[in-house]
């Protein structure tokens, strides 16, 4: 029985490490848009600093194309997309999917914004966070000015708007 307890203790602090993203790692806000480059969903190279540095952007992680929590929240972010596209506003889509995969899932839900592969990872580095983890980010001025470390779901576009209103960017 101790054993069966221990091997649960050892699953459960795995996947803690694996799918949790401290706050303490991730970008702090002030912080500037980190300068990384990864394929977008067209297998083109996407640079995150020259591409961020004049807009107002929404950058959100998801862990898993076509899955039903990743879709929640890719779709909210459609949803929301007009409203925020007639502002100025960018929005990008990150996954460790391939290019193929985001691409698939971007033509599948309608998805009218970029998706960036970061099947290295080196994305995810760059923001401080955990592969898996599900975060939403919002860059001004060249400037992180909000973060959500745990990333919604189905709200994410909303929530997006909210937090863009109430920072007086929308």
């Amino acid at each position: 029985m101790l054993t069966v307890k221990l091997i649960y203790a050892f699953l459960f602090f795995t996947l803690t490490i694996m799918f949790a993203s401290s706050e303490d790692t991730t970008l702090t806000i002030g912080e500037s848009i980190p300068s990384v480059i990864a394929l977008d969903h067209d297998n083109n190279e996407f640079d995150f600093e020259a591409s961020l540095a004049d807009t107002v952007t929404v950058v959100f992680f998801y862990p898993k194309a076509h899955t039903p929590g990743c879709t929640q929240q890719a779709c909210s972010l459609r949803d929301a997309y007009k409203e925020l596209h007639k502002k100025g506003i960018q929005v990008l889509g990150v996954s460790s999917d391939s290019p193929k995969s985001q691409k698939s899932f971007k033509e599948k839900y309608s998805l009218p914004y970029t998706l960036i592969s970061d099947k290295s990872g080196a994305v995810a580095k760059a923001f401080g966070k955990g592969k898996w983890s599900r975060q939403a980010y919002i860059f001004s001025d060249n400037k992180l000015v909000w973060k959500d470390t745990k990333g919604s779901t189905s709200k994410q576009g909303e929530e997006a708007i909210a937090v863009l209103t109430s920072l007086g960017l929308f």
